[in-house]
């Protein structure tokens, strides 16, 4: 049978923003020089997710999921317009950034939850167990291969508690059997008192995580009470 670690908080309020909680997009515009042209992700966009309706955005490789997703996460910030956060926000799963490749995955963990205001021993074992990586655990994060880094920062992000989850498609992914039996159940289980947000390019993605779904499309996103609303116009749009 197996036993999770045992959750304790230490320094921080865990209830932060217990009202009105949301991701909001006000009038955001966002773009990138390419070098020969400028890449529009966001043309003066405006939407919201809201805590309870998990939401999913369809959109075209290179259209900029991974940018709308580091926004809503506060990696990167708007050309213009305001992103409002008012919620616990996860980063998106497969981001490393305040991870030290020269330190070790105990002392990343532990650095990670005195950030968050959790329990050092606690976000340890926690990793530990649901990685499985054995005495790689105590070794550099440098020396890990792609789906070692992947196991971990998922095992980090499940070790925190957020209000909305953030998924990527294009992040790293884990072919270990065990370890995706694991994460996903308590990802599930997550999920119940949670919400998550996921971009993809594929709506089969957002059908395991979503019933509200949103379409990426000329710098807008144009969101629908459901993924098949959703996936008409996406269709029409990359098929067309």
């Amino acid at each position: 049978m197996e036993t999770l670690p045992r959750r304790h908080h230490v320094n921080g309020d865990r209830s932060l923003a217990r009202g009105a909680q949301v991701i909001e997009f006000d009038n955001v515009s966002k773009s990138f020089w390419t070098g020969k042209t400028r890449k529009v992700i966001l043309d003066q966009a405006s939407f919201r997710v809201d805590i309870g309706n998990s939401l999913g955005i369809l959109a075209p490789n290179g259209a900029g999921k991974t940018t709308i997703i580091n926004m809503m996460a506060g990696l990167e910030k708007p050309d213009e317009g305001i992103v409002t956060r008012t919620s616990r926000i996860s980063f998106p799963l497969g981001f490393m950034g305040g991870v030290v490749s020269k330190h070790t995955a105990t002392e990343n963990s532990r650095y990670i939850a005195r950030l968050y205001g959790l329990d050092p021993d606690y976000v340890e074992s926690f990793c530990r167990w649901l990685c499985g990586i054995e005495e790689y655990f105590d070794m550099p994060i440098g020396t890990y291969s792609q789906g070692m880094r992947a196991r971990f920062s998922f095992s980090l992000m499940l070790a925190l508690e957020f209000d909305i989850y953030l998924i990527d498609e294009g992040m790293p992914s884990t072919t270990d059997v065990e370890f995706n039996r694991k994460a996903g159940k308590i990802l599930r289980e997550r999920l119940q008192n949670a919400t998550v947000v996921v971009v993809s390019h594929q709506a089969q993605t957002l059908e395991k995580f979503c019933k509200q779904a949103a379409v990426l499309r000329h710098g807008q996103v144009y969101m629908f009470d459901t993924l098949e609303e959703a996936k008409r116009l996406y269709d029409y749009e990359t098929q067309g």
